[in-house]
């Protein structure tokens, strides 16, 4: 009986752990819509559930003292959440994985997309934004390289003031 209860839980094992790898390499996209920008790179879905955008950073528009948080825009912080707000707000959007999930904050790391347009790669694109890779998750990151290439080159965004 012992045997067999361990045979079990290491098939069980074995299964779940195939379902997550392959969950974790797939592209297939999960849909969901967006309540609430928090800021440039992190969003609220109506189930309550928070992404923050892989592979890029944003100005920040608030900072944590203590235990309260206080709003304290960087330069273009603002700016890059009103982008944000216009591209995903209380939009159907399509999350793609890459191979983490979830951060060490416990929110869900995506590509966001609307329609075909990848939100992360666009506020790059627009200056909004610069590439942040951290390993393991790297499917887009020589795009947004070069995406934030061009957008110094052609002053937009965060580089308006800096040619």
């Amino acid at each position: 009986m012992r045997a067999s209860s361990l045979c079990r839980i290491l098939f069980a094992f074995l299964v779940f752990s195939t379902i997550s790898c392959q969950a974790a390499h797939s592209t297939t996209l999960v849909e969901a819509t967006v309540s609430r920008v928090i800021d440039g790179d992190t969003v609220e879905l109506s189930d309550g559930r928070h992404v923050r955008y892989i592979g890029v950073d944003t100005p920040e528009v608030r900072r944590k003292i203590g235990d309260q948080w206080v709003k304290d825009p960087e330069p273009y912080g603002e700016a890059a959440t009103q982008r944000n707000r216009e591209l995903v707000e209380g939009k159907r959007v399509k999350l793609e994985f890459d191979v983490q999930t979830l951060d060490r904050h416990g929110r869900l790391l995506a590509y966001v997309y609307v329609g075909e347009t990848m939100v992360n790669a666009e506020l790059v694109r627009e200056g909004f934004a610069q590439p942040l890779t951290i390993p393991p998750d790297v499917a887009h990151a020589d795009l947004f390289r070069k995406l934030a290439q061009e957008a110094r080159q052609y002053g937009r965004g965060l580089w308006k003031d800096k040619r």
